[in-house]
């Protein structure tokens, strides 16, 4: 027996736990599942509840609980080896003073650097600080969202990309990749949010290389739905990519909008069931 948490796809038993842990007739259900299909709004307290009662169960968040946000992927990158900007982690502000005087820079790191916020996407939760007051900002900007219980942020070395980034989605064995492009120069961010444009054929000989260093990581890490970022730095014409992040909620512009994104989970959770090769 098959049974889903998700509301788009029809198995044996359907059964919705939106905005709630599972209670008592979900764990009975999931006991006596053969296989349990997760919603991307999928709560941990779900998740590990199919893990532990189920043999199989798609999709696999074990790194998305293991290292969230922002802050917990760098440490995933440096755990298995993926190649990444470099990046100082801090986890409160607290943590930098630890470390580095109010307002000062980590020490390796030179102007211009990359700030990052957890818990924000589409890019609202990315800086650029070209000098030491634009970096006092944000640190302040960081003290008022510790107030509000929002904790950890990044410092990152800026990679001039000319203004690319490639997204690759994984969703079971497939994986798609596009790039979205800022036709801006003078704007930093690359998100269709901020203006950034879809290019599904631009550079194949850049998007292979992508594809293969997602590849790897799914393969160490089990993670087989969710959309990956990567940059190629444009001064040295380099072919190796760098991971920026994994969005396990992602927009479904490059991928032909939300029927189509459908249309493929379903399919390849068809495959992960053994239902099509």
């Amino acid at each position: 027996m098959v049974l889903s948490f998700h509301p788009c796809y029809t198995a044996d038993k359907n059964r919705l736990c939106a905005g709630r842990d599972p209670d008592e007739k979900d764990l009975e259900l999931i006991r006596e599942a053969d296989a349990v299909i997760l919603p991307q709004g999928c709560r941990q307290s779900l998740f590990e509840a199919a893990r532990m009662n189920c043999p199989r169960v798609f999709p696999d968040y074990t790194a998305r609980f293991a290292w969230p946000d922002k802050t917990g992927q760098i440490k995933m990158f440096r755990h298995f080896g993926a190649p990444h900007p470099k990046t100082a982690v801090f986890d409160s502000l607290k943590d930098y003073f630890d470390r580095y005087r109010f307002g000062s820079k980590p020490d390796d790191f030179d102007f211009p650097l990359v700030f990052k916020y957890t818990g924000l996407g589409e890019g609202s939760g990315v800086w650029r600080a070209d000098d030491p007051e634009q970096l006092l900002y944000l640190l302040k900007k960081s003290a008022a969202r510790e107030k509000t219980g929002q904790y950890g942020f990044l410092i990152q070395e800026f990679v001039e990309t000319k203004g690319m980034c490639l997204r690759v989605v994984v969703a079971g064995k497939a994986l798609v990749s596009y790039w979205r492009m800022q036709p801006e120069p003078a704007k930093f961010h690359v998100a269709a949010a901020h203006g950034a444009v879809i290019d599904h054929d631009s550079y194949p000989d850049l998007q292979e290389p992508g594809k293969e260093q997602v590849g790897l990581l799914c393969e160490k890490t089990g993670i087989n739905l969710a959309g990956f970022d990567l940059i190629f730095p444009a001064d040295c014409g380099s072919k190796n990519p760098l991971l920026l992040e994994v969005n396990y909620y992602f927009g479904r512009r490059g991928l032909g909008g939300s029927e189509a994104f459908y249309t493929l989970l379903c399919k390849e959770i068809d495959r992960w069931l053994g239902k099509t090769q």
